[in-house]
């Protein structure tokens, strides 16, 4: 019965994506659901951007190991990005004419720094797509019994055909039908677990001391270092992300694209505490599952000890959140793609054609994080580096672009080119004690202010509305 409901769950999302594909009729509808949805389906698209793998499965085994510590990149950083994007970046963006974010660079640095800026982006959703698809492999182990490897393949298809046919317009409306199924079995499941543990005292009093610290317990350098890396890598990394971007541009006026993105951020922090709570609970009362992989405490505690009604609603709220992450996620590259990256080069091309070139996208993207999610497989570090490329690369460049007004094509590119550099050496090659995230934020942002004060070349201030590539 479990296999049944979750496969008639699947068949409802592709027959979605059907009815969708007759709502597409150029890019803007496919990429931005023609800029037309209400507060409601607003809200709930921008909501799913980070509910997935990480919040469900990740953040829960980092919590129960080390506490809130562990958790402060996800779920806090990402209530905070979206927050942050309501209220600095929404109605800015919202009163261009634009299908990406790395227009704005074209518009305010010219056309190599939207190259560039579409090089960097396109890269850096792999990783949080394959850790959906991650995810996505293994629920398929534990309900259907099937390889990990034969999991990601099947819910990665499938995720690419519906988006593929409908594009944020079916993004959106399964969206909202999937965030209805998670919150609603989230709360069942920690309603049935308050009532089974006798309350959230029983849980807390068994944790160690400084379990539920939110500040770092030492007073040294390194310990604010990594507590300061948690907060932005996150939040203040995904904020120069398509597919955000995206989600907020698709709402039908500009107060509707910033109080979405604020009530979204709200939303998100208070849902996202409960698979954390579910978590404890389940830590308390049976820790016998304790002993394999804690990632997957939850669903095993799920299948173990509930009833069928609850592996329905809990297995449904679960590929809800995956489904709705890694499809946003798809799309957003492959609009950059075909945007930044083909339709500048060919430009007799038609609307049409460029339709067909960001589905094709769209099936690239999937191929190529299929391949990452096949040969890494650790849900938060995958999530961790998406983040931290966008941040080290883009966040200095996009913000500085909106609210400094010496900043140019000069210093964007060494601010692009530096942090990233710096960043990979750090993490990758020199392996330093202090976070690579603030090393590249650093150098990224001493690219901005040398490139751009030691040229002096000041680029015409944007005018408030109207502008797009045609302009």
């Amino acid at each position: 019965m479990l296999i049944f409901s979750i496969g008639i769950y699947l068949l409802i999302n592709v027959a979605v994506g059907f009815w969708a594909s007759r709502r597409v009729h150029s890019t803007q509808d496919f990429v931005l659901a023609g800029r037309r949805l209400p507060m409601g389906l607003a809200t709930m698209v921008t909501f799913a951007t980070w509910f997935g793998s990480e919040t469900m499965m990740g953040a829960p085994k980092e919590f129960i190991e080390g506490g809130f510590l562990n958790v402060i990149e996800e779920p806090f950083g990402a209530a905070l990005c979206l927050i942050l994007v309501g209220i600095f970046f929404a109605r800015t963006f919202y009163r261009w004419n634009i299908i990406t974010f790395c227009d704005f660079f074209l518009m305010r640095f010219g056309r190599t720094s939207e190259f560039v800026s579409a090089v960097m982006i396109i890269p850096s959703y792999f990783g949080w797509i394959a850790a959906q698809f991650v995810a996505m492999g293994i629920v398929g182990q534990v309900v259907f019994g099937l390889p990990l490897s034969t999991g990601i393949w099947v819910g990665a298809i499938l995720v690419m055909f519906y988006t593929f046919m409908g594009g944020m317009w079916s993004v959106s409306i399964t969206d909202f039908l999937h965030n209805i199924i998670l919150i609603f079995g989230l709360i069942i499941l920690a309603i049935i677990l308050f009532s089974k543990t006798g309350g959230i005292a029983p849980v807390t009093s068994q944790q160690p001391a400084d379990f539920f610290r939110i500040t770092p317990k030492e007073m040294s350098l390194q310990s604010y270092a990594e507590y300061l890396a948690a907060w932005i890598t996150v939040g203040l990394g995904s904020i120069p992300q398509q597919d955000i971007f995206q989600r907020v541009m698709s709402s039908k006026d500009a107060d509707t694209a910033v109080k979405s993105s604020i009530f979204a951020g709200g939303l998100y922090l208070t849902v996202a505490l409960l698979p954390l709570f579910i978590a404890l609970a389940a830590k308390t009362l049976y820790p016998e599952l304790m002993n394999g992989d804690t990632s997957l405490i939850i669903p095993n505690m799920v299948l173990q000890h509930a009833p069928l009604w609850i592996q329905i609603l809990f297995f449904g709220a679960l590929i809800s959140a995956l489904l709705s992450t890694s499809s946003g996620a798809i799309l957003a590259p492959a609009a950059v793609l075909g945007e930044n990256l083909v339709k500048p080069y060919l430009p007799n091309l038609s609307d049409t054609r460029l339709l067909l070139v960001i589905r094709l996208g769209v099936v690239f993207v999937t191929f190529a994080s299929i391949w990452m999610a096949q040969t890494r497989q650790d849900i938060f570090e995958l999530v961790g580096e998406s983040s931290a490329f966008s941040l080290v690369s883009l966040f200095v460049p996009l913000t500085f672009g909106l609210y400094w007004k010496r900043a140019n094509a000069v210093g964007c590119m060494a601010s692009m080119i530096l942090g990233f550099v710096v960043w990979v050496l750090c993490a990758f090659v020199w392996h330093t004690t202090f976070p690579a995230i603030l090393y590249g934020t650093a150098a990224s942002l001493l690219g901005m202010l040398v490139g751009s004060l030691l040229t002096k070349k000041r680029l015409v201030d944007l005018p408030d509305v109207g502008m797009g590539r045609a302009a």
